[in-house]
């Protein structure tokens, strides 16, 4: 047991440090160069970034022909980011870290606890000082199961649409390789980023109504492969004059 312990957790830390050379490597393709990354462990960051993994418990967003659940793989991708996002010196909150609903208490129906989930998680950001929202989602679109990628959309609070910009560079450049996404402005329909006071970044980190990407999304080194591009789009849009 012990033994099989180390060997997992030694896995992790391989797969941790691939991860942060690939973000040395994706801010230098940026021309952010390879000196100011390793300058921002030394940086105080500016902002509390809110790490989201959207949906959760008994609402599970999005699934996948093979029932994989969209909650599950955003947590799984969030913890990635927070993790390096923390490596690297930044101050983070998560909006959940285990497969739960945030709702309050008094919430019965499904549409309740959902209404309640969202209230308390732009409560937690607005409650936040300086604060800019990263929340990860997955997409779906089964009328077009060839359709892949992932994007990055933004509110309109200031400078959502820059960190947007840089995320979704760095994206294309990492696993969007030969289908390059251009970020989009979100809907005022959708109520987290209508209603948080901050910077707001949506990232749908790919479809799962696409058998072959749902396979990729998955995967632990590919999770990690869209932190990093996050993260260092992040961090890029943070360090731009």
């Amino acid at each position: 047991m012990v033994v099989l312990m180390r060997k997992t957790h030694l896995g992790f830390s391989a797969l941790l440090l691939a991860a942060v050379a690939g973000m040395a490597l994706i801010l230098w393709q940026g021309r952010v160069g390879i000196a100011a990354f390793s300058s921002l462990t030394g940086t105080e960051p500016s902002r509390v970034v809110v790490v989201d993994p959207g949906h959760g418990g008994e609402d599970g967003g999005a699934v996948a022909a093979d029932g994989t659940v969209e909650s599950g793989l955003n947590l799984q991708i969030a913890l990635r980011l927070n993790t390096l996002l923390r490596l690297l010196g930044q101050v983070t909150v998560m909006t959940r870290t285990e497969d739960v609903s945030i709702y309050s208490d008094g919430a019965e129906t499904l549409h309740q606890k959902k209404v309640s989930d969202l209230k308390n998680r732009v409560a937690l950001v607005n409650g936040l000082e300086n604060a800019v929202l990263v929340s990860i989602h997955q997409n779906t679109l089964p009328g077009s199961p060839r359709t892949h990628g992932a994007q990055v959309f933004y509110n309109g609070v200031e400078p959502a649409s820059a960190i947007a910009l840089s995320m979704q560079e760095r994206l294309n450049n990492s696993v969007n390789t030969e289908n390059g996404k251009t970020p989009k402005r979100i809907s005022d329909s959708i109520y987290l980023t209508k209603n948080v006071m901050t910077p707001a970044i949506i990232v749908e980190c790919g479809f799962l109504s696409n058998e072959g990407e749902t396979a990729h999304l998955k995967e632990p080194g590919y999770q990690l492969r869209l932190a990093a591009a996050v993260a260092a789009g992040y961090f890029s849009a943070e360090e731009a004059p």
